[in-house]
């Protein structure tokens, strides 16, 4: 099916990303999100997990103060866990030039 719209789990890779996360044990979903996140920051060239990073990022941005909420309807069923402070202040990071 592709992309059916413009939220961060509207396409094929996220919904697959959230799935996996709901199927896997809670203590293991921080690292999959943290992996994901990882291997965006040290991404050189084309980014092969984009989708997934976009929902990864949406996922620590909901637990921000002022976040968006995920949609229940296309993020993960499986409640998250508090994701450590520091995921949310190195979104905030601009990147290195």
């Amino acid at each position: 099916m592709g992309t059916w719209g413009t939220g961060p789990f509207d396409n094929d890779a996220a919904a697959d990303f959230a799935a996996g996360l709901d199927e896997a044990e809670p203590e293991r979903r921080v690292a999959m999100v943290r992996d994901v996140l990882v291997r965006t920051f040290d991404a050189r060239g084309l980014l092969t997990d984009a989708d997934e990073a976009v929902a990864a990022a949406a996922l620590v941005a909901a637990q921000c103060p002022g976040g968006a909420p995920v949609d229940p309807d296309d993020g993960p069923q499986e409640p998250m866990p508090a994701f450590p402070d520091s995921y949310g202040s190195s979104l905030a990071k601009p990147s290195p030039a």
